[in-house]
């Protein structure tokens, strides 16, 4: 999906006189804006029902709903899309009413070429700039992070991506749980063409398939029960951006053909809508499965795959790059101790040796886990404390793990025992994360509480 040469923004005009509506869109096309129009407020919402704009040049007199009825309903329906209201010299004090309803502008009839240029560019540039702030908070920490490490294995990885990062190809992370696959996907973004634009994450193992078509389309008010309201798919709010699909793999069957035709043409149909909506979106993949035995499996498309597996990126997990284990831990250490706001404490030889002895099956997740809870939960010996093994603080149990020639042969407590040690397994290789241990299970993560109550295993330190 190759992003598309609106220079300057793409505008949309809101007037209910054609001759004007015409020639304002002309003037703004003439001038590398993409501009189209409507007649009406009710036509403005079904149309921004349909392809997203930048911002909205709506006149203030219309019959029916006004040019401040359409700054108000956009404050709810499109927050961060500006309006820039035109209005008559008679009409300077409503103007100044809808700024204070949250119009980013307004301009004097009858409009120069200049003054629209002048105004629209502002807009356009405040909204990607709001935008840009958005983003930029959200991944320092992540930028911080990702570039911390010098073994050979992840210095390639970032050359992969850096590599990938100015292009539009499709890329496909892969590796294991808490290797940092996201954490990589935000560097894709912020390198490219498109930083300005909004990064936006979806977890594919988290969606109900009752709602899928929703929750990566959107729906139209009113479209099933329940639709109480239009609501954005996911790939709209990623228009212009990047747009995350983790966890790929668990994606159902029943979508992944509707989300190899996005790939493939850029357009999709919302629930409820007709007609198809087009998007410029970066598609970035990850997962943590294996995508060539899924697809020899039949239990995901070739096609698809085929289609994510443009620029491939396999993530080596932390065991295979055991050298960047200190520098990864006094990143945490200085990043956690800022945020509780006391002393960065020292990382002496023996607490680097024993990370170092540990094989971290959760990978770089489970090493901020590990040295955040020992500088919380006991910050007088800080470090030193540092609780290697506990998988997320799980006990294992001594009858358990007795030989089973030492076992009465009851197959009720065989079983209970054999349950427990698959719960405790599975939270070690899923890193303390439950989503992931239920994942491991083929079980539903509401019922790993259950079996957690069951065991009477402390689920305190385990991630959600």
């Amino acid at each position: 999906m190759s992003q598309r040469n609106a220079a300057r923004g793409r505008v949309l005009v809101v007037e209910d006189e054609t001759y004007v509506r015409e020639s304002l869109v002309e003037i703004l096309n003439s001038r590398r804006f993409d501009a189209s129009g409507v007649g009406s407020v009710a036509e403005a919402f079904a149309r921004l029902g349909k392809a997203p704009v930048d911002v909205v040049l709506s006149d203030l007199r219309m019959p029916g709903a006004d040019g401040l009825e359409l700054v108000r309903r956009m404050q709810t329906a499109a927050p961060d899309v500006p309006v820039v209201i035109l209005t008559g010299h008679g009409n300077v004090a409503s103007a100044v009413e809808c700024l204070r309803a949250g119009a980013s502008d307004y301009i004097l009839k009858p409009a120069e070429p200049e003054a629209l240029e002048v105004a629209l560019d502002r807009a356009v540039a405040g909204r990607a700039l709001r935008r840009e702030v958005g983003y930029l908070r959200s991944a320092v920490a992540a930028k911080a992070e990702v570039s911390v490490g010098e073994a050979a294995p992840w210095r390639r990885v970032l050359g992969m991506v850096d590599a990938a990062a100015p292009t539009d190809s499709v890329v496909l992370i892969t590796g294991e749980s808490g290797t940092g696959k996201e954490l990589l996907a935000r560097r894709l973004h912020s390198r490219s063409g498109r930083a300005s634009g909004p990064f936006v994450k979806v977890n594919c193992a988290a969606v109900p398939l009752e709602i899928w078509e929703s929750e990566f389309f959107g729906h139209r008010k009113g479209s099933f029960t329940g639709a109480a309201t239009d609501r954005e798919g996911r790939f709209r709010l990623a228009d212009r951006g990047t747009l995350l699909l983790d966890e790929v793999g668990a994606m159902p069957a029943a979508g992944q053909a509707k989300l190899l035709r996005v790939i493939q043409d850029g357009e999709f149909e919302r629930v409820g809508d007709e007609q198809a909506t087009r998007v410029d979106v970066r598609v970035v993949a990850s997962t943590n499965s294996d995508l060539d035995a899924a697809v020899q499996q039949g239990v995901f498309r070739a096609d698809l795959f085929y289609r994510l597996n443009v620029v491939r990126i396999d993530v080596p997990p932390l065991r295979d790059r055991r050298e960047d284990l200190p520098l990864l831990a006094r990143h945490f250490v200085d990043q956690i101790s800022q945020r509780l706001g006391r002393a960065s404490p020292g990382l002496d030889e023996a607490t680097v040796a024993r990370l170092a002895s540990y094989p971290w099956p959760g990978n770089v997740r489970e090493l901020r886990n590990v040295i955040e809870r020992a500088m919380i939960l006991d910050p007088e010996r800080g470090l030193e404390s540092l609780d290697l093994g506990a998988t997320g603080g799980l006990a294992s149990s001594p009858a358990a793990d007795a030989p089973l020639a030492e076992r009465e042969l009851n197959l009720r407590e065989a079983l209970n025992g054999l349950e427990r040690q698959l719960l405790l397994e599975a939270h070690r290789r899923a890193g303390g994360v439950r989503k992931e241990a239920a994942r491991l299970l083929g079980i539903d993560p509401r019922n790993l509480s259950y079996y957690m109550r069951k065991h009477d295993l402390d689920a305190g330190q385990v991630e959600e």
